[in-house]
């Protein structure tokens, strides 16, 4: 199997590239450090040295860097089962007062990416008539809350976008799932005084996702939430 995953360096991305490699997925993945994408292939080279780990740097926030990150994977696979919009990213606001400018910046990286990605790869999964299309938005895509702001916003329209997708795309064979996680740990919870064993583990997401691979082709996982045991924080 082939995936192309974004933001694979950090975080949960990063959980998902190791997790498909150690399963023996090929990957193509993209982050906007080269540094982050070659340590990233040599650990999984060293865990794995089977799978073939293909790079590119790539600002998801920019539509031209996205449509070519896009290019550069359809000359890596002559065929592509799984394309995971992964990258995104956070800062706090209320809407009335939040930055000028905070929306647009929200919305090109955690919509917009995935858009113009998708609308690069799709054309191959209808050729194929298969495909698995995974979007990664957040439970501040199903419920507003403070401090949420233009964030939330970003991906309440990436659920939209989701579900038009998926509507449009199941006669072609082709399945689109989001997965809404909640508090995760990453590098950006560090030294935020929350304990590491109060919200999720990255690899918690990565292991419901790699299982959407494994379902028959009739069956689709249309949503999946993930929270804390003991709730938001």
């Amino acid at each position: 199997m082939n995936a192309i995953i974004t933001g694979a360096t950090k975080g949960i991305g990063k959980a998902i590239a190791l997790k498909f490699a150690s399963e023996n997925i090929n990957l193509v993945v993209c982050a906007r450090s080269q540094e982050g994408l070659d340590a990233l292939a040599a650990e999984i080279k060293e865990m794995n040295p089977r799978v073939s780990v293909q790079t590119k740097t790539c600002d998801v926030s920019i539509p031209q860097e996205v449509k070519d990150f896009g290019t550069f994977c359809l000359s890596s696979f002559d065929k592509i089962d799984i394309l995971i919009n992964n990258a995104g990213y956070f800062l706090p606001g209320d809407i009335h007062k939040e930055e000028e400018g905070l929306l647009e910046k929200m919305l090109n990286t955690n919509l917009m990416s995935a858009y113009h990605l998708s609308r690069c790869i799709v054309p191959q999964l209808q050729k194929q008539k298969e495909g698995l299309i995974i979007n990664i938005s957040s439970v501040a895509g199903l419920q507003a809350y403070s401090q949420g702001g233009s964030y939330s916003i970003s991906k309440f329209a990436l659920t939209g976008f989701s579900k038009n997708l998926r509507g449009e795309l199941k006669d072609d064979g082709i399945k689109v799932s989001t997965v809404y996680p909640g508090a995760t740990y990453s590098d950006s919870w560090k030294g935020s005084g929350v304990e590491e064993g109060r919200i999720m583990e990255a690899n918690d997401i990565a292991e419901s996702i790699f299982a959407l691979t494994k379902l028959s082709k009739q069956a689709v996982v249309e949503d999946i939430i993930l929270r804390p045991q003991l709730g938001d924080l």
